[in-house]
């Protein structure tokens, strides 16, 4: 088989990864502290420089590349927009730094500060999830004892008490994976961030990093790039065809 339609097929699943990607951002414009996702791709060597028949540089037709591959997807990890909601159980963390709260016994992190509190006085995420404190507790806030707020450094005052809120910090970006509901695993123990460097901002949210409008724009880019490839292929299938054709009437 040709094997520009190899190349043309590579193309195709590389953009369709593309799309899948840049849907999933779109369906999360709105979402909360979500960070979008970015598909990378990268040039490929020709199958035989791929296999080691051959070496990069070689001055063959295999310098001629093998189209593209996808080396993965990785997570953009910048500060979305902070944007006042005055809803008191609404806390948004400026710099570094990320919420613990915890689901099925598993310490999970997030950024989205969007939480709510039950009839039971605890703070909860919108999945219900336990948000943690840094007793690695969840927190429980008494109705009877009167109001309650967080102050800049995440700390929860009501009456006498102090519950401070658990934000920590991963080792690494790329320490964390993504679990879904807008929470990420941590593949190594993340460090609690010091008193100096936890910003928290009451009555407010952290908004997605994804901007609508370049998404759409990458959307349309992709599609075409799609059809791009997927042409090629039905034109190389066709002059296969004609070929196969000729040399079986000759």
């Amino acid at each position: 088989m040709p094997y520009g339609l190899y190349i043309s097929a590579e193309g195709a699943l590389a953009q369709n990864l593309r799309m899948e990607n840049i849907s999933s951002n779109l369906a999360n414009a709105n979402t909360v502290g979500f960070k979008r996702d970015l598909a990378i791709f990268q040039a490929r060597y020709a199958e035989e420089t791929q296999r080691g028949a051959d070496l990069p540089g070689s001055g063959s037709l295999n310098d001629l590349g093998g189209g593209v591959d996808t080396a993965g997807v990785v997570t953009d990890f910048s500060q979305g927009t902070i944007k006042t909601t005055y809803v008191p159980t609404d806390m948004a963390l400026e710099g570094p730094g990320y919420f613990v709260v915890r689901r099925n016994g598993q310490d999970l992190l997030t950024r989205a500060g969007n939480f709510m509190m039950t009839a039971a006085g605890q703070l909860v995420t919108q999945e219900g999830d336990a948000v943690i404190s840094d007793e690695r507790t969840p927190i429980f806030l008494n109705p009877q004892e009167g109001p309650w707020q967080v102050n800049a450094s995440g700390t929860i005052v009501q009456g006498g008490n102090q519950i401070n809120l658990a934000i920590v910090q991963p080792q690494a970006p790329g320490d964390l994976v993504k679990m879904g509901d807008n929470l990420f695993a941590p593949l190594s123990p993340p460090r609690p961030l010091v008193q100096t460097e936890r910003r928290v901002q009451s009555g407010a949210l952290e908004s997605s990093t994804v901007n609508a409008v370049t998404e759409m724009t990458r959307m349309i880019e992709t599609s075409r790039a799609f059809e791009a490839n997927v042409n090629m292929i039905r034109h190389q299938d066709t002059i296969l065809g004609e070929l196969v054709s000729r040399v079986l009437h000759t």
